[in-house]
């Protein structure tokens, strides 16, 4: 359990697929070009993570070799730690992983008192959900207008103490830990 984060220096954010040539078609990404979308994912990363903020990257970071790795992680802000998504293990090498201050397939945090889950994936269940545990995740691509091909009928059965950090929800920018407490209060004012 990792405690002592600053609410207003924790930032989360997930699927930024760097490099990968599929991901602008597959999810309608609004990019002509993967230099396009990568060069906007670093721009929107950078213009609200500091030097010395933290964030919690839920995987699916980059497509490609260490070169591609190491030309994005030299241009991000932030001590980055890094939840393994199901493309991650088969486009990092060992070599990439001392570059973030942690690799794990979950973690589980406390930021200001209040107890959060990291997983690449969305849970049903998972320890501490009927507690007011958040549960943080990725990989669903979910949009803001609720479009996605493959998830869509299952964005229903989300509980209201869950949330999707991927860029795909959330303008392809980081999210801070304020602004999804903002967005927790509203869902669980809405059961």
């Amino acid at each position: 359990l990792m405690k002592g984060l600053s609410p207003t220096k924790t930032w989360f954010t997930s699927d930024t697929h760097f490099f990968h040539d599929k991901i602008i078609g597959n999810c309608q990404r609004p990019f002509d070009s993967i230099e396009e979308m990568n060069e906007t994912l670093i721009n929107r990363w950078n213009s609200v993570v500091h030097r010395n903020d933290v964030v919690f990257h839920l995987g699916d970071f980059c497509f490609g070799n260490s070169e591609k790795w190491n030309y994005i992680l030299d241009r991000l802000n932030g001590k980055i730690y890094l939840i393994l998504g199901n493309h991650d293990a088969g486009h990092m090498s060992e070599d990439i992983s001392p570059r973030f201050e942690g690799v794990a397939f979950q973690m589980r945090l406390n930021v200001n008192g209040q107890k959060v889950y990291l997983n690449h994936f969305p849970f049903l269940s998972y320890s501490g959900d009927v507690h007011g545990t958040w549960q943080l995740f990725g990989h669903i691509h979910s949009r803001l207008d609720n479009y996605n091909i493959i998830d869509s009928n299952r964005l229903s059965m989300l509980q209201p103490n869950q949330y999707d950090v991927g860029v795909d929800n959330n303008n392809y920018t980081p999210i801070s830990f304020l602004q999804i407490q903002q967005l927790m209060q509203k869902q669980m004012l809405n059961i």
